[in-house]
């Protein structure tokens, strides 16, 4: 293959990876979008629709093992096509997680808490992963510690919105007089708040790989990798 068809490839692996990036992100709004209005209908086409996201994932995983296998490709090459597959896998992921908010808005009963600003934290996540492929997308080397240290930030949002609901759990819910089934209802309601801030959280923590893996392709630096 002559250089330029292989760098057209590798140019055409970035825009694809950046591509997959964008539905990822529009599915995550999704997620967040339905829970916060509980549309199941919206949620609905969240979970479903995440077979789509695994296609692409399928389909890029096959583009960065060609390249490898008949390319062979040596250094500053290589580390973009194996960073690319990494970031591929942290956005399948964050796209599994959006589907969990699907989840979640189907089977919750109630509204809970509205002092835990979840949209705010789901607001947060969102820009963490615009800006780690923004960093992927320009070679950006200070974007990817600035990510890293925003989620320090997200970490400490997540951790203050759990307290909020296990102290109000402790100090009210359980001592008002409310009947078995009531109360198995509202820890279950809790239990699913809990896990929508843990996944988001989780989301915070894809961004950061997605931007330690450009800081490795771009620096041969794996600083933010461990």
């Amino acid at each position: 293959m002559a250089r330029k068809e292989y760098q057209q490839k590798l140019d055409a692996l970035r825009e694809d990876v950046l591509y997959m990036g964008e539905v990822v992100q529009e599915r995550l709004r999704m997620g967040l979008a339905a829970l916060e209005d509980k549309d199941e209908e919206l949620a609905e086409e969240v979970i479903t629709r995440d077979a789509e996201v695994n296609e692409m994932y399928l389909e890029l995983e096959r583009e960065c093992t060609d390249l490898i296998a008949l390319q062979q490709p040596v250094a500053g090459d290589l580390r973009f096509i194996a960073a690319s597959f990494k970031i591929i896998t942290d956005l399948e992921r964050i796209a599994d997680l959006a589907t969990n908010l699907g989840n979640y808005t189907k089977q919750a009963t109630r509204n809970l808490y509205p002092d835990v600003d979840v949209q705010g934290i789901g607001s947060v996540t969102l820009e963490m992963i615009e800006a780690s492929l923004a960093a992927y997308a320009h070679e950006d080397v200070a974007a990817c510690y600035e990510i890293a240290q925003r989620d320090d930030d997200l970490d400490e949002r997540c951790e203050r919105a759990s307290e909020v609901v296990v102290r109000d759990l402790i100090e009210t819910e359980l001592g008002d007089g409310t009947d078995e089934e009531e109360v198995e209802n509202m820890l279950q309601d809790v239990s699913r708040l809990l896990l929508t801030i843990r996944d988001l959280e989780r989301v915070g923590d894809h961004a950061v790989n997605i931007s330690a893996r450009t800081l490795y392709m771009v620096e041969n630096d794996d600083e933010l990798l461990f």
